[in-house]
């Protein structure tokens, strides 16, 4: 890698599986060795004049995936699953753009919101009061309704059952402190390990 700007070179932090820039950092060779190491992205700060890993206060790190460099050799294209936010202010990006979301996720939020403030009225929130075996159980029967349906040959039957199928599993993915960006990581990496 050639060196340049006082031997920092320009990382572009994307995300591994959207391809969103998240941010732009600088390296050095130590933060660059730190970072494959650790596989966790560190920096060197300008600001701070040391090594600086992010997420390392915040608890918002960047897991690598893979790292890359630009045909001039003076710019490093790093890719990662990141945990929460990745810039300082909140946002998603350093660059204001939103968190990438379709109904699962939302879905997801409105799971997590029954979790977190029950109502009577809610069959979410009653699932979660009946805790991990039941939910658990719910999840099998619904599994195992799909795979009928699916044997029936019945389309419409089938996206039925598909989707109480992950309606349940998102509430067992929460009721055990998880999310669906754990199991989309998961298979980002397995993804990975066989291309």
């Amino acid at each position: 890698m050639n060196q340049k700007s006082n031997n920092l070179i320009p990382a572009i932090i994307q995300h591994a599986e959207t391809n969103q820039v998240l941010m732009l950092g600088y390296m050095n060779d130590e933060s660059l060795a730190k970072t494959k190491k650790e596989g966790k992205v560190t920096f060197y700060s300008r600001s701070k004049q040391r090594l600086w890993t992010k997420g390392e206060t915040s608890g918002n790190f960047l897991n690598v995936v893979s790292i890359s460099e630009d045909c001039d050799n003076d710019t490093y294209l790093i890719k990662v699953m990141p945990e929460g936010k990745t810039c300082h202010t909140g946002s998603y990006t350093c660059f204001g753009e939103k968190e990438p979301s379709g109904f699962l996720h939302e879905l997801q939020g409105v799971i997590q919101s029954r979790k977190d403030n029950p109502s009577e009225k809610s069959y979410t929130t009653e699932l979660f009061s009946k805790g991990t075996k039941k939910i658990a159980q719910k999840v099998g029967e619904e599994a195992t309704e799909v795979i009928l349906e699916a044997m029936d040959g019945k389309k419409d039957l089938l996206i039925e059952e598909s989707s109480d199928l992950l309606y349940h599993f998102l509430v067992l993915l929460t009721d055990r402190g998880l999310k669906l960006e754990d199991v989309e990581a998961k298979l980002m990496e397995r993804h990975l390990k066989k291309s």
